[in-house]
């Protein structure tokens, strides 16, 4: 167990001497930005739990070489990419001033950069929200799926699923809902970035999708960008999770630097649980663990359409997705305990 964390250690100690040292640069207190740190990060682990568990349903589905692409190209797209510069974009397009002057602001002016971000909040969340929607409804709305853990409501879902495009329809319903509760300025704002995400959503699962299935036919062109498509879907997967706690970690903290190194240490710790789930068969003996963070993603995505006119604190989102992973976990445990329990009653029924 402790091979899988041992640079996620190195990094949470590298981490916290670097935030001490800006604290310090700052003329702040080193220890009150340690212990900021050192809450982003637990903050960032707790809100991406099930982001680890869905990372790891698709990345045993990877050929080898890309799995460990993104365990290594893909935690400096994490750390730098998605908890960085992406916020940084973001703000640079909805503030409508260029990145070199955003980067200036979230280094020098942490309170202005805040202000954009809280103000790029409406098409964050809408788009960040849609798009967790689908990745939601795609998993409920799975023809195969025949295990169910909420089942009452899961049975229901699979049926609405058969309606042509139901995802994305369900989808624009929940964005539409929220539209009559936003400013008058927001709602284009809103309507743009979350259809954004429905069609991103579509064109990557749609192109990961069909490269899977001509791979399984052999199809050279196939085989050599299923990966690829594979690897593309699930950074986009990690910048919608990124999103809540970028924006959750400014209540903590107005300084860029140390959102970047909490964030950072969260993320590799993270990647390091995929792995373990992976590499452990975990799913395969939880059963349930995957409905759980699927439902937690639908939660989140909820929490992230309901934040575009309603402040909901970081404390509910995080503790109601863990919630569901726990509620998720307790059942697969009990699911396993019956079993067991069962086959040592067929076998004694044979002997005697």
């Amino acid at each position: 167990m402790a091979k899988y964390f041992k640079w996620d250690i190195l990094v949470l100690t590298l981490g916290m001497v670097f935030a001490y040292m800006r604290g310090y640069e700052t003329g702040h207190s080193g220890l009150q930005f340690v212990l900021a740190a050192i809450i982003i990060s637990a903050l960032e682990v707790s809100l991406s739990f099930d982001n680890a568990v869905i990372n790891a349903t698709k990345l045993k589905k990877m050929e080898l070489k890309w799995r460990k692409r993104f365990l290594t190209w893909g935690i400096a797209i994490a750390v730098f990419g998605m908890r960085f510069v992406f916020p940084i974009v973001i703000v640079a397009i909805f503030a409508g001033i260029p990145c070199s002057s955003v980067l200036n602001l979230a280094l020098n002016n942490p309170d202005e950069y805040a202000r954009h971000l809280r103000e790029a909040h409406v098409g964050i969340s809408s788009f960040g929200g849609t798009f967790l929607f689908m990745l939601f409804f795609e998993f409920m709305f799975e023809r195969d799926k025949n295990l169910h853990w909420i089942a009452p409501a899961e049975r229901i879902l699979k049926k609405i699923g058969r309606i042509p495009q139901a995802p994305t329809l369900l989808t624009l319903i929940g964005l539409g809902a929220i539209q009559p509760m936003l400013k008058p300025d927001q709602i284009s704002v809103s309507m743009i970035a979350g259809v954004a995400g429905i069609v991103t959503h579509l064109l990557i699962h749609g192109v990961s999708a069909k490269l899977e299935r001509l791979a399984e036919m052999k199809n050279a062109f196939a085989i050599k960008h299923a990966g690829l498509a594979a690897f593309i879907y699930l950074e986009l997967i990690d910048a919608s999770f990124s999103l809540d706690g970028v924006l959750g970690a400014f209540a903590l903290t107005k300084d860029v630097v140390i959102i970047t190194i909490g964030l950072a240490v969260g993320a590799f710790f993270v990647r390091s649980l995929t792995l373990l789930l992976v590499e452990k068969h975990t799913l395969e003996r939880l059963i349930f663990l995957t409905h759980g963070a699927y439902w937690a993603i639908g939660s989140l995505a909820a929490i992230m359409l309901l934040s575009t006119f309603e402040e909901i604190h970081e404390i509910i989102t995080g503790s109601l997705g863990m919630a569901l992973i726990l509620a998720s976990l307790a059942s697969s445990l009990l699911y396993m305990r019956k079993a067991k329990s069962q086959s040592r009653k067929d076998a004694g029924s044979q002997l005697s």
